[in-house]
């Protein structure tokens, strides 16, 4: 007579491995070995896209001496500053990087807010012409943005906002592109959220501004690192759009100073200073908006 285990009693019995019973195991080394080449790959693709920031990075800190070395030396062997002193000798930039901050942040927060605006209007509003105004910014998507630059000019000009920080702000205060980053996110909020935020009498703007707005923090993050990014790179339309040396942005003036003999003459090591300093607020901002921007585009990537 055979005994039977009591209710509740817990298996002493080895496990057994796979391939033990007979049956084929599942083949470790081959996962392996793609996980591996996977790596290398991604590891060869971060080199390849950071190398050039490195170079500048580290040539700001270089000597004459050692940016015309040959071979060239990566890592600096006299770490100086000296490039930076004559930069702001040379060159007012503090003058310039605050016409940058100025431009970049109006540009950003307008954005944000006429953005997430028609966004809402679009994902959550019932109006005639709806998917029509969609089509519309569907159809800005697919236009060239050089091909605005001349009518832009026609119209700053005859406004009079050529050399004002109107004249560099206004053009970019809204873009389809962040219309359709706020819409797409906005979809994806309940309509019953918001239809018993009605039925308590909350009316659209507190909707919007208390309940909408909190839940798409991810889009405006993404929002926001595009728009400064492309506003604080922008190089030709603060070219077009501005005449006086004192309404320069900081690559306007780096790119005017490194084509004047008079000032740059020749030094890699000023440019390669100012360039880096172009750089650094954007990485501040990245850093610090890093996990709502990840999360944005992982929340993008799934619908």
């Amino acid at each position: 007579m055979s005994a039977t285990s009591a209710p509740g009693a817990v298996s002493t019995a080895p496990s057994k491995k796979p391939g033990e019973d007979g049956r084929p195991g599942r083949p470790e080394r081959p996962r392996s070995l793609k996980r591996v080449l996977v790596y290398v790959l991604l590891s060869f693709g971060l080199l390849i896209m950071s190398a050039p920031f490195l170079w500048m990075a580290l040539s700001a800190f270089k000597t004459t001496s050692e940016l015309t070395a040959s071979p060239p030396v990566w890592i600096p062997t006299e770490w100086t500053l000296e490039n930076f002193r004559d930069l702001l000798d040379k060159l007012d930039l503090p003058l310039y990087f605050m016409n940058s901050v100025i431009v970049a942040v109006l540009v950003t927060v307008s954005n944000l807010v006429f953005c997430s605006m028609l966004g809402y209007a679009l994902a959550k509003l019932n109006f005639a012409g709806r998917n029509k105004i969609f089509g519309l910014v569907l159809g800005a998507l697919m236009v060239p943005g050089n091909l605005m630059l001349l009518p832009l000019f026609v119209l700053m000009s005859k406004m009079g906002l050529i050399d004002s920080y109107a004249g560099l702000v206004l053009p970019f205060a809204a873009g389809a592109f962040g219309v359709f980053l706020m819409r797409q996110f906005m979809q994806s909020i309940p309509d019953e959220l918001l239809e018993a935020a009605r039925m308590d009498g909350a009316g659209e703007w507190y909707i919007f501004w208390r309940i909408v707005m909190p839940l798409v923090k991810p889009a405006l993050a993404t929002l926001s690192i595009f728009t400064f990014l492309g506003s604080w790179n922008n190089f030709v339309w603060p070219l077009i759009a501005t005449n006086d040396p004192d309404k320069y942005t900081l690559p306007v003036a780096l790119a005017t100073f490194a084509t004047d003999p008079n000032k740059a003459g020749g030094s890699n090591g000023m440019l390669m200073a100012g360039s880096f300093l172009i750089v650094l607020p954007v990485l501040v901002v990245f850093i610090a908006l890093q996990r709502h921007f990840t999360q944005g585009i992982a929340t993008a990537g799934m619908k």
